[in-house]
């Protein structure tokens, strides 16, 4: 990031769209988020950023061939610290499955609601995997697992990571440092012996978790 703002480049192949983005981000981000750079080209996208530099790539996933899941492939490969955040229109989490597999860092519907835009794109530029709980529960289905053994506080910090939280609002929520939250996150994947936030949110999934009532505390 450049002086606190988020550097975007956009994937899409509706100019209205980015335009429409464009002016969202102006008129509710207060000067936190900029697109530097945007195409209509899935086969340029990579080349985009790699010229454009942006913290973050927002990808459209219904693209005329080669397509968002290709765009995103192309970009990890070229642009490997760039963050990227697919987005769709459509209610089918195939397209989405497969954005997640060719390296983005999570999915957003384009149904979201303004004000919902900005802490996904913090959240993965800091490091969190971001995927709406409803589709977290269609991939999952109705399996559950016995899971580990979780305090309340565990449970909260995972339901939180399944949320795709970034560290500062989940110390919000926990009413904690982001140091602890960050030591706390670590010990939680070890307990629950996996590797990524990806696949605690899973975890959270099977076990149920998603389906609880949120934490408003």
């Amino acid at each position: 990031m450049t002086n606190g703002t988020v550097r975007l480049v956009v994937v899409d192949d509706h100019p209205l769209f980015v335009r429409g983005l464009e002016l969202l981000l102006t008129t509710t981000t207060g000067g936190r988020a900029e697109v530097v750079g945007s195409t209509c080209d899935a086969s340029a996208a990579a080349a985009l950023v790699s010229r454009c530099a942006p913290d973050l790539a927002l990808v459209d996933l219904h693209m005329p061939p080669p397509g968002g899941a290709r765009a995103i492939a192309a970009i990890r490969r070229t642009c490997p610290r760039v963050r990227i955040l697919a987005m769709s229109g459509s209610a089918d989490p195939a397209p989405a499955v497969e954005a997640l597999r060719c390296g983005a860092e999570g999915y957003l519907p384009k149904s979201s609601e303004p004000e919902e835009l900005l802490p996904p794109l913090l959240a993965v530029l800091d490091g969190w995997a971001v995927l709406p709980g409803a589709l977290l529960r269609r991939l999952l289905g109705p399996t559950r697992t016995p899971g580990v053994n979780l305090d309340e506080e565990e449970r909260r910090l995972l339901r939180a990571v399944a949320a795709g939280l970034g560290t500062v609002e989940i110390a919000e929520r926990l009413h904690t440092s982001e140091r602890t939250v960050k030591r706390m996150t670590a010990a939680l994947l070890r307990k629950l012996r996996v590797s990524t936030r990806v696949e605690a949110a899973a975890l959270a999934g099977r076990a149920g978790l998603l389906d609880d009532e949120p934490d408003t505390r």
